[in-house]
């Protein structure tokens, strides 16, 4: 489906100076440009953005599909800021922009002078962003911060995967976009703020911080309870039923977050003798006896494919879907209308998730050629 560009953007008029590089920051950035900024990316000569070389896959123009999903709507420069004119270049373009993004290793852009203080004594209403590995402190700013390492000290995986002795990473570079989710909040709520006072700020966040924050009950437990919490494979540590199990054909996907649903799940299941027993009536005697629950659900299930429980349990409401691969998850959204892909001057992207009814996400340009 191609995107509609007829509708002026919320941040029409935004310029940002983006000197981010890989994820988190182009992400954030990519997220801006959806929405109308102005962004023009700021790469090494000759060889540009380190995701610009991370393929296969490569897309039908030969970009690796990995720049591409992260980097549509911008314009590219190649600006070496090791010489002196690549240098006045980038000084130029952060003086007239209202946001500049980098997440060079702390302690670099102040030996450019491009840190912020020394960009908005010239620019004051700049909102500047920076993004870290793990944060400024001397200890942190020594620890470079790629997402496979942050998922590892922060936490995450030591709640993914089977058991304790088998850490597991998510399959996504996902606290890269979460930080760039957190970093794009950052900078809206400043240029928000600019509108009232007519001042920028210094806008910061670090993948180790957005990692914490983002793993909310599991992070929670620890900070308000003392509990460290162990990988559950699929299950979670709070409800039961809320997990994947295997079917006839298939596995399924099944969240019953509540007494209601569990008593609908049930009546699906044609097991009305789990609703009363009292060590299933409420959840949390589910949770604690989950290893005798589990089987008996598994059993009916294995009786039908995930496809037929599917269809079974959205006519009575209950959270549930096939374990798709990607192929299946495009096609799960196409047939709920949801149209999940914008072609882009003949390049297939992502589209933006957040839809807006005035102004709405548009899709102005693929992701650029290195300049």
């Amino acid at each position: 489906m191609a995107g509609d560009n007829s509708t002026a953007g919320a941040l029409d008029g935004i310029l940002v100076a983006d000197f981010s590089r890989v994820l988190a920051g182009p992400y954030a950035t990519m997220m801006l440009a959806d929405m109308g900024a102005e962004v023009v990316k700021v790469e090494r000569p000759g060889a540009g953005d380190d995701t610009r070389h991370w393929g296969p896959p490569y897309g039908p123009d030969g970009q690796a599909t990995y720049f591409a999903g992260v980097n549509r709507n911008k314009r590219s420069v190649s600006i070496d800021l090791h010489s002196e004119e690549g240098l006045a270049r980038a000084k130029e373009l952060a003086a007239k922009a209202d946001v500049v993004v980098q997440n060079f290793r702390p302690g670099v852009m102040e030996r450019l002078g491009l840190d912020y203080a020394t960009v908005a004594a010239s620019n004051p209403g700049v909102v500047y962003a920076s993004l870290s590995g793990f944060g400024t402190s001397p200890e942190g700013a020594s620890l470079g911060g790629y997402d496979l390492v942050v998922q590892a000290v922060g936490g995450m995986m030591s709640v993914t995967g089977q058991d304790a002795d088998h850490p597991v990473k998510v399959g996504v570079a996902v606290i890269d976009v979460l930080t760039g989710l957190h970093l794009g909040m950052g900078i809206l709520t400043a240029l928000y703020h600019r509108t009232a006072t007519g001042l920028g700020q210094h806008v910061e966040t670090d993948l180790m911080s957005c990692s914490l924050a983002s793993l909310v009950n599991q992070s929670a437990a620890y900070a308000g309870a003392g509990t460290v919490a162990k990988p559950l494979g699929n299950r979670h540590p709070s409800i039961a039923p809320y997990e994947v199990f295997r079917t006839a054909a298939g596995e399924l996907a099944v969240a019953a977050g509540n007494d209601s649903l569990y008593r609908r799940f049930c009546g699906v299941l044609e097991l009305p003798e789990l609703v009363d027993d009292p060590r299933f009536r409420t959840n949390p005697e589910r949770v604690a006896h989950r290893d005798e629950l589990i089987p008996v659900i598994e059993e009916r299930l294995a009786t039908r494919t995930a496809d037929e429980w599917f269809e079974l349990l959205r006519e009575v409401g209950v959270p549930a879907g096939p374990v798709n691969d990607m192929a299946g998850a495009f096609s799960f959204a196409e047939r709920l209308g949801l149209d999940p892909v914008v072609d882009v001057e003949g390049s297939r992207s992502v589209r933006n998730p957040v839809r807006m009814s005035a102004t709405p996400a548009t899709y102005r340009s693929p992701a650029p050629r290195l300049s």
